[in-house]
């Protein structure tokens, strides 16, 4: 068995892949569109051969500008093979060894996917495979969606929204709604870093990393000039989303949250969207009362795997 990463004369045969369990994966089309945008690349789609054929594939996805992959998007084994979890463990660990990272694993899920035994199933095997690697730390978001069947929110009353094109002031801003957070990403990160550092980094992240426009970005005030807020309206290859909602500490606990995603819903909608998306993590309970009471449907699950280490 050889495993080695793909280069540009594999690209037929990964496309001839096809993986018929009920999770995300890289289909053809996508393959396609992610190598056109510098997401995909040859060097960071792994394979295992025996004898020219394909028995399994790892698929990563990062920035056209990272160094190292971001995440994984496809994991997939042939049918044929008896040991599925044993044979793509070997894979992954030869493409993080080269790799010199372990990425976050990226699994897009129907909603009360343990309910199904068919989903359940092929989350399990896979999450054997990432265990075995010490990609082990389950994390579980849910999915919504505005489209235009459900209401443009009305401005807010209490609320005044600016664009700010500081990046100083944006990052103190970051930095202050980080506290007291329930996001398990940003905790994450302050666990090990300077919070203004994290938050610069945050501030850079969203210019680089979306493709929604640096002015589409606003600080709340309250009439007074108190800040309240920051609302980061942003796109992503699929659309329009919500890239970022958070309120300071002092003004928790008054609704605003709900005025900050009403402004960016209404942003979109006045820029002709037809679906708007958005993530929160299952604990953020406040996030998902929000996106609920603005009209956003539940759609799906994204269950992240990630290295906790």
């Amino acid at each position: 068995m050889l495993f080695r990463p793909t280069v540009e004369a594999d690209l037929d045969r990964l496309l001839d892949v096809v993986v018929d369990e009920p999770v995300s994966w890289a289909h053809p089309e996508r393959i396609r569109a992610e190598l056109k945008l510098g997401n995909y690349r040859p060097e960071w789609m792994w394979i295992a051969e025996d004898d020219g054929v394909i028995l399994a594939r790892v698929v990563f996805w990062g920035m056209p500008a990272d160094a190292e992959p971001y995440s994984i998007d496809c994991l997939s084994v042939h049918p044929s093979v008896a040991d599925r979890a044993g044979l793509a463990a070997e894979l992954m660990s030869a493409a993080i060894e080269r790799l010199g990272t372990k990425p976050e694993y990226h699994l897009f899920l129907p909603n009360a996917w343990r309910e199904r035994p068919d989903v359940a199933a092929a989350v399990a095997w896979r999450a054997e495979v990432m265990a075995k690697v010490g990609i082990a730390h389950r994390l579980e978001r849910f999915r919504y969606e505005w489209t235009p069947a459900a209401p443009v929110p009305e401005p807010s009353r209490r609320l005044l929204f600016r664009p700010e094109p500081d990046d100083e002031v944006m990052a103190d801003a970051f930095r202050r709604v980080a506290q007291g957070t329930l996001d398990h990403s940003t905790l994450k990160e302050l666990a090990t870093m300077d919070p203004v550092a994290q938050a610069r980094g945050d501030v850079r992240m969203y210019q680089d990393n979306f493709r929604g426009e640096r002015d589409w970005w606003r600080l709340a005030f309250t009439p007074d000039g108190e800040l309240v807020g920051l609302a980061l309206p942003s796109a992503n290859n699929g659309g329009p989303i919500v890239g970022y909602i958070g309120v300071v500490p002092e003004h928790r606990g008054k609704g605003y949250v709900s005025e900050l995603l009403d402004e960016i819903t209404r942003f979109h909608a006045a820029r002709g969207a037809e679906v708007v998306r958005a993530d929160t993590d299952f604990a953020n309970v406040p996030m998902a009362k929000a996106f609920e009471r603005a009209g956003y449907v539940n759609t799906s699950v994204r269950l992240v795997l990630s290295d906790e280490s």
